[in-house]
């Protein structure tokens, strides 16, 4: 657990070593409470279950499929994935820890019910230190493929009694925090109406997130490397301005950048580029490394901390874990207003850049009340 006089990297960057570098587990992984490989030959499963902390209770965070190029790729995530995640529910006032789990491989071949439970045992065998979730690559219907096996799953479908799609309030949140950060950058009373959005990711998230944008009068522009999400946009929203790539999105004329598809998207090429007086996106990780977060701030861009807004999703599975209500959920989301003001008020007042100071935010409770409690040993 971080000590909050310090100030370590935040988990909006990569902490393990580049890709460039041989990979020590233990060095890498020096943050986290555990790390376990999960290998099963007969389904194909090869997956990684990082567990950061659970000082303020069982850790909680999705599992993600993709295709990683190496084990080691998939470590590097996991563990900033898992870190993100105690941060995220900190930050949320949930009495959860921060866990990741990644699964190596296509989807789209290599995906099956035997594989989907054997994972289930593996997480099973935690004992309740961490519980599983949807995430890239993954859906609510594996979900209850993996509770077959496993009794600390959530996100799971509605006629299982759970949650259902993560993505719903994860983008409620991710708006919502894009209003904040708009009054941040543009004063008290400032809205979206008029404003010209550019969401990178179009996907689970972004997709709702576009249909909220939309409602409130704003202009919105969209890209994706997926041309089927690009039609389905096209399809549901004819007003909306579609972009053939996100470089495109990037150069063009903005008052929002909202990336909403995989980590490390605000690169210091990017932010070079923009024209937006707003970052606020979906997408976990979205620093491309320490330092980043200071150009943002010296360039005049009010960045919205990933973590910070796009923590609707995990607070909708939370939810489930106590009997699910939709809309106890969706009440509990829209405090992430409030918490993106604090996050830039702490800014100003102290400073320093929001990254920072979502950190500082989330690195306190975590020491305040993870001395209290300990290691979270299981149900």
């Amino acid at each position: 657990m971080s000590d909050p006089t310090s100030n370590p990297p935040g988990p909006g960057h990569s902490t393990a070593p580049s890709s460039s570098d041989a990979l020590d587990v233990f060095e890498a992984s020096a943050e986290h409470e555990q790390v376990v490989f999960c290998n099963d030959p007969a389904t194909g499963l090869r997956a990684v279950v990082a567990i950061h902390s659970t000082a303020l209770g069982p850790a909680l965070g999705g599992t993600r499929f993709h295709p990683y190029p190496s084990t080691a790729d998939a470590v590097r995530d996991v563990l900033d994935l898992s870190r993100g995640m105690s941060y995220k529910a900190a930050l949320a006032g949930l009495d959860l820890g921060g866990g990741k789990a990644v699964i190596i491989g296509d989807p789209a071949t290599l995906k099956s019910e035997g594989l989907l439970r054997a994972y289930g045992r593996f997480v099973q065998s935690l004992g309740g230190r961490y519980y599983t979730a949807c995430d890239v690559g993954t859906f609510s219907a594996d979900m209850d493929h993996v509770a077959r096996e496993c009794s600390y799953v959530t996100g799971r479908t509605v006629a299982h009694g759970g949650a259902g799609d993560s993505s719903v309030l994860t983008a409620y949140g991710v708006f919502r925090g894009m209003q904040a950060a708009g009054e941040a950058a543009w004063g008290p009373g400032a809205t979206l109406e008029g404003r010209r959005v550019g969401v990178a990711g179009v996907g689970k998230v972004g997709r709702h997130l576009v249909g909220h944008l939309l409602e409130v009068g704003a202009h919105v522009v969209v890209t994706d490397v997926w041309e089927p999400a690009l039609s389905r946009i096209r399809d549901e929203h004819p007003a909306v301005e579609l972009v053939d790539s996100t470089e495109a999105l990037v150069a063009g004329q903005l008052d929002v950048y909202a990336p909403c598809a995989l980590g490390h998207a605000l690169t210091d090429e990017v932010v070079q580029t923009l024209s937006a007086s707003v970052v606020c996106g979906a997408a976990n990780n979205q620093l491309a490394h320490p330092g980043i977060e200071k150009t943002l701030a010296e360039r005049g861009i009010a960045y919205a901390p990933d973590y910070c807004v796009n923590a609707g999703g995990l607070i909708q599975v939370a939810d489930e874990l106590a009997g699910f209500s939709f809309e106890r959920a969706r009440q509990r989301a829209d405090g992430i207003y409030e918490t993106t003001r604090r996050v830039f008020e702490l800014a100003a007042s102290d400073g320093v850049p929001p990254a920072v100071a979502a950190d500082r935010l989330s690195e306190r409770r975590m020491h305040e009340i993870g001395r209290l409690r300990g290691l979270w040993l299981g149900a």
